[in-house]
């Protein structure tokens, strides 16, 4: 964990969508100072693989997820926000998840994990907010599994948050995506280390492997590997006599991320944060889409999607924005050319950090017109 990761214990049980945890724990960092009048936060939701070091601080150095985003005189500028980054339960950053110690057992959860929800995921994190004596936070934003835990968040406490952020995320899952998860998901489980979910040490590292070199292809978009890699092959003295090794520097590429996967994250926990994305769909709120997002409490609300992603494709910012814009809320949806894909957000900071430093530094619209940028 980080050096400057804090944790916040929910006393008593906390009820989840499919069961209950005893005293589960929350970690998250925090950048910039709480304003007398506790109105200056910015609550921030990761993705699925993310900790919740998004940035450098005093307490640590080290770069951040989200470092060109965060700090002093940042799009998401410290000196004036107070932004706390929440690590999802679920997790295995410091969160409680399949990987901690189930206190009534003594032994790792493991798969004795209650399902596990995006809303779930969402209510963890506004307990760290009220734990700070916050009541109104001026932004709920995230990325990814972020993004719809933000609008999870916006639906569930609808007095919260002022404004939401929503990036390369969506009010539910599409078809694609969810068959991709899945296979993921039985590429772990298939690994004989993974032995039902009762593994110890490395676990089932060919199975997360896998699953890893699949998410890399669903991070990015086919136009950038192609500008990247080609068909470029690998140096001869990186060549090995096996006749279906590694030939090309995609493939290295790809074998690359994967081996820094492994270890890094706990199966079990990436099993259970891939299905809670899965299973969210904001029409579980109200009936249908419209229903749901109606029951959005901010004001102000920016969607971005890139027009490359195939994990959250761009229809489905539209469809979010759309959804959002009831002729009363300031909605702003913008649609990036970006080739990087899903990744964009984290990699094409000069299509993102415009976007963000506006909205986090101009003044609010009138409400009642979708605007749109491509």
């Amino acid at each position: 964990m980080s050096e400057a990761t804090q944790y916040h214990t929910i006393e008593g049980e906390f009820p989840m969508q499919h069961g209950v945890l005893r005293q589960p724990s929350i970690a998250f960092e925090t950048w910039g100072t709480l304003n007398f009048q506790k109105d200056n936060a910015i609550l921030l939701f990761t993705g699925l693989s993310p900790s919740a070091h998004a940035a450098s601080s005093e307490q640590d150095r080290t770069p951040g997820w989200w470092e060109p985003m965060i700090g002093e005189d940042k799009p998401v500028d410290t000196s004036k926000y107070f932004v706390i980054c929440i690590n999802s339960l679920g997790s295995c950053f410091g969160s409680t998840g399949p990987a901690s110690i189930d206190p009534a057992t003594g032994e790792n959860y493991r798969l004795a994990f209650p399902v596990l929800t995006i809303e779930d995921i969402a209510r963890a994190g506004h307990a760290v907010i009220e734990s700070m004596g916050i009541t109104k936070l001026h932004t709920v934003m995230g990325a990814s599994m972020g993004g719809m835990t933000a609008v999870a968040h916006s639906v569930l406490f609808p007095e919260a948050a002022e404004s939401l952020v929503s990036i390369s995320s969506s009010a539910r899952p599409v078809t694609y995506s969810i068959a991709l998860r899945s296979l993921q998901r039985e590429m772990i489980r298939s690994d004989a280390d993974w032995n039902s979910g009762d593994y110890d040490g490395a676990g089932p590292t060919m199975g997360m492997r896998l699953a890893r070199k699949l998410g890399m292809l669903t991070y990015r978009g086919s136009a950038e590997l192609a500008q990247r890699f080609g068909l470029e092959r690998v140096a001869e003295a990186r060549q090995t006599n096996d006749p279906f090794g590694i030939d090309f520097e995609v493939e290295s590429y790809l074998e690359s991320h994967a081996k820094k996967f492994v270890g890094a994250f706990d199966a079990n926990c990436y099993l259970y944060l891939s299905r809670a994305m899965d299973l969210f769909d904001i029409a579980d709120h109200g009936g249908t889409l419209e229903n749901g997002l109606a029951r959005v409490g901010a004001k102000r609300a920016l969607v971005i999607g890139v027009e490359s992603d195939t994990l959250f494709p761009i229809a489905q910012q539209r469809e979010l924005a759309e959804g959002l814009d009831d002729g009363e809320r300031d909605v702003e949806f913008k649609a990036l050319p970006s080739v990087q894909g899903h990744d964009a957000f984290l990699v094409d900071m000069d299509r993102f950090r415009p976007l963000l430093c506006d909205f986090f530094n101009c003044s609010m619209n009138q409400p009642g017109q979708l605007k749109s940028a491509s």
